[in-house]
């Protein structure tokens, strides 16, 4: 150290005399950070222990936690290495290392560390003296680090595979090695759970409830319950830090929906050079539109497009009549197959009640204008193809994506209400043996809302065949009825 610029090196030496065992201060003093008080119990715990685990609702400030306490390794101990990690490149880039940008410029260290999207390092020592951004696909991406002082984040760690966190877990071994992990608690299995139960006494545990933080919106809390009842998994994950109990008869658990919120299944890969994300959607991607139909009630009109196995975005309307609806659906169509090159697309609609006059109107507009759009209409109350287990086809349509859940193959957006929606719904068997989800007016008694994002997604997702219209052979299929 001692061939580099005197400032830089007696700057150094200040802080790690002075902050070695106290982030809070380093925070408070040198970020201007204005510590909770579980931010500040979780500060003295990292400083002082080698596992962390910390569960909490949303909003509490951990993104902020987590940022303050890279920085402070980077400047509190000599050539260290932080390795920060997330399951998904939005959650890692766009949030946590957005959040080291944000305090490290406002920092009174911020002309001894250098920012850029996947590191930030110490000048002078780029190679030896960083921390360093992996996203949490595979486990050899966090293999092959190895220092004297070495930090791993791991930011909504409940939804990191247990073989990812065994290579981390195996990596870290030396004395000075340390592990914190933060999320919400969306999975009642895997090392971050344990990390809670029968491995507690392995780590200092925290818990954090959104009620008792003064970040929170406590409107918002209040509206999560009225929605989905204080009891339920929504409120206990996101509000209250607490995992989830998977009510027996519910028919697809909070775990799965918020897995698939948190996974990405076409990985992008960053360019260093130019910056820039690639685009890994494969060719043989298929593209399909869910619509679920609302009218003029307090129900949404939602249109949920998939490409292969991602859900780009969702797109809600209320109080939009049925011409209206079939013109965002088209847009919405010939907009996807602009972005992903697709020389068609599927649009599937709930025909019963209203939805029957979109069906009619996108049919209309596609023949006229020759439009590479297949229309199909689906019955949820039709009969379902596997008649012995369900009692109606959207109930088997539900069943679909619960599969598709529980194989880990699909992404879905990190929507409250869509993840909500899907967790909520319970089932009941008929007499006949056969499985049938409980109506939305069911639902309703009970104090939720209709499901029509959910409904939009599993339509997206659906199995359904399509026949040949004659009259617009090679540019249009038509007319199968589903249901």
């Amino acid at each position: 150290m001692s061939s580099k610029p005197y400032a830089v090196v007696s700057s150094l030496t200040a802080l790690i005399d002075l902050y070695w065992d106290d982030p809070a201060a380093f925070a408070e003093d040198m970020l201007g950070f204005d510590p909770d008080d579980w931010q500040r119990a979780a500060f003295a715990d990292v400083a002082a222990h080698p596992r962390v685990s910390i569960r909490s609702g949303q909003g509490v400030g951990k993104t902020a936690f987590e940022a303050a306490l890279i920085i402070w390794f980077l400047c509190c101990r000599p050539s260290p290495k932080v390795v920060c990690t997330a399951p998904t490149r939005q959650q890692l880039h766009d949030v946590l290392w957005a959040e080291v940008a944000k305090w490290l410029e406002r920092s009174m260290v911020k002309n001894l560390l250098k920012w850029t999207k996947t590191k930030v390092y110490m000048l002078g020592y780029e190679q030896r003296w960083f921390a360093t951004a992996r996203t949490a696909t595979k486990p050899e991406n966090m293999q092959g680090f190895h220092e004297d002082y070495m930090l791993f984040i791991v930011d909504e760690a409940s939804g990191v595979k247990d073989d990812i966190m065994e290579a981390i877990l195996g990596t870290l071994s030396g004395d000075e090695n340390k592990l914190v992990m933060c999320g919400n608690p969306t999975r009642t299995s895997g090392i971050f759970y344990d990390s809670h139960h029968k491995d507690r006494g392995d780590y200092r545990a925290h818990k954090v409830s959104s009620r008792d933080s003064r970040r929170t919106n406590k409107k918002n809390i209040e509206m999560l319950e009225r929605k989905y009842g204080k009891d339920s998994d929504v409120v206990r994950v996101r509000v209250d830090g607490d995992f989830p109990r998977a009510e027996p008869d519910t028919f697809i658990p909070l775990e799965l929906a918020e897995a698939a919120a948190a996974r990405e299944v076409y990985v992008r890969i960053l360019d260093e050079d130019t910056g820039k994300w690639s685009q890994p959607v494969p060719d043989t991607a298929e593209l399909e539109i869910g619509v679920d139909v609302a009218r003029f009630g307090d129900d949404e009109t939602v249109i949920v497009p998939r490409i292969g196995l991602m859900v780009p975005f969702i797109r809600t309307y209320t109080k939009q009549d049925t011409m209206v609806t079939a013109g965002w659906a088209i847009s919405a169509a010939k907009e996807l197959m602009r972005t992903y090159g697709r020389p068609r697309c599927t649009i599937k609609i709930d025909d019963d009640g209203v939805g029957g006059g979109v069906t009619d109107r996108i049919r209309e507009v596609v023949r006229e204008e020759g439009l590479y759009i297949d229309v199909v209409d689906c019955h949820n109350g039709g009969k379902a193809e596997d008649a012995e287990h369900y009692d109606n086809w959207g109930t088997e349509a539900w069943a679909h994506v619960r599969d598709l859940l529980q194989a880990g193959e699909i992404q879905i957006p990190n929507d409250e209400d869509l993840i909500g929606q899907l967790s909520t719904r319970k089932y009941t068997v008929t007499s006949k043996g056969r499985i049938i989800l409980e109506s939305k007016k069911e639902m309703k008694k009970r104090g939720l809302r209709s499901p029509d994002r959910a409904d939009a997604l599993v339509l997206a997702f659906a199995k359904t065949g399509t026949i040949i219209d004659p009259a617009v052979a090679g540019l249009l299929r038509g007319g199968k009825i589903y249901g």
